[in-house]
């Protein structure tokens, strides 16, 4: 399918990433709806100008008018939704998602879903140290890179309008992964970033440090203000590949603390060397 003025797009969790979709798309003359768990999310959106309608509870009728569904919602819910309410949509509507985890998402819509839809995966690389739709602000997603996770279920047509979504969403960055492969790069990239963080930040009690960082610490540290429940699950769904990149980070970490150590002066500066060289990619 091609997204056009026609497509009629859902929106079905109306949370941080989904009131962002929301705000993104409407404001570029498209019909969006949403479904959401409170009557006041969608009142918020409703008046913010986000949505054209929506339902706090699951209404037959009115899921079935959709053409585009995007899922916005925890993998296990998501996963739960799908099982409980995928007779309400529309023949021949297209299945997206802003999953953080996708081999054990993918697949599993992609086993259970009926034969008239299709479910194509994407993961907006953008978000904020806060949840809610309140907090929504599409600009986030300007400089941000989009990754679209088809297989080989998925048609030509459904990954071409998965792609351009992520153009009319406003994304830097378009780009294909496999299920494994995305698994793979946000193991390091996403996940173990926030382990590091959260870890940096329980190793004391920062209640009087405050009164001494600098910025360095902060920007450490800035993704540590995490959703608990999301994100121990998002860990937990990718735990080997997590478990793998930690291993990694681990032993870099005890060789450098091993050269500091041994005072080698010159080990140290050849990894500051390296890091300097391999960063300097990110600002380009």
């Amino acid at each position: 399918m091609e997204i056009n003025k026609d497509t009629k797009i859902l929106i079905v969790g109306l949370g941080l990433i989904g009131g962002t979709y929301a705000q993104a798309l409407s404001d570029q003359g498209y019909e969006v709806g949403a479904v959401a768990r409170r009557k006041e999310t969608i009142d918020f959106a409703l008046d913010k100008g986000w949505i054209r309608h929506g339902r706090w509870e699951v209404d037959e009728d009115y899921i079935g008018d959709f053409d585009l569904v995007v899922f916005a919602l925890y993998p296990h819910i998501f996963l739960e939704w799908i099982r409980d309410h995928q007779h309400c949509l529309k023949s021949g509507a297209l299945l997206t998602d802003v999953t953080g985890v996708k081999r054990s998402v993918v697949y599993a819509v992609q086993d259970m879903l009926r034969d008239d839809l299709e479910f194509i995966g994407a993961h907006p690389m953008a978000g904020r140290e806060k949840s809610g739709v309140e907090y929504a602000e599409k600009e986030v997603f300007y400089d941000a890179n989009y990754i679209v996770t088809p297989t080989e279920k998925n048609t030509p047509e459904a990954v071409a309008a998965c792609e351009q979504l992520g153009r009319l969403l406003g994304f830097r960055t378009i780009a294909r992964l496999s299920p494994e492969e995305h698994d793979e790069m946000v193991g390091f990239l996403s996940q173990l970033t926030h382990l590091i963080a959260v870890a940096l930040m329980v190793c004391k009690d920062s209640t009087q440090l405050v009164r001494y960082t600098g910025d360095s610490f902060r920007d450490l540290t800035r993704i540590a203000k995490v959703n608990d429940v999301m994100w121990t699950e998002l860990f937990l769904l990718n735990k080997d590949e997590l478990l793998r990149q930690t291993d990694i980070f681990m032993e870099k970490m005890s060789q450098l603390r091993d050269n500091l150590a041994n005072g080698d002066a010159e080990a140290i500066r050849a990894m500051m060397r390296l890091s300097r060289e391999r960063r300097e990619y990110f600002d380009k």
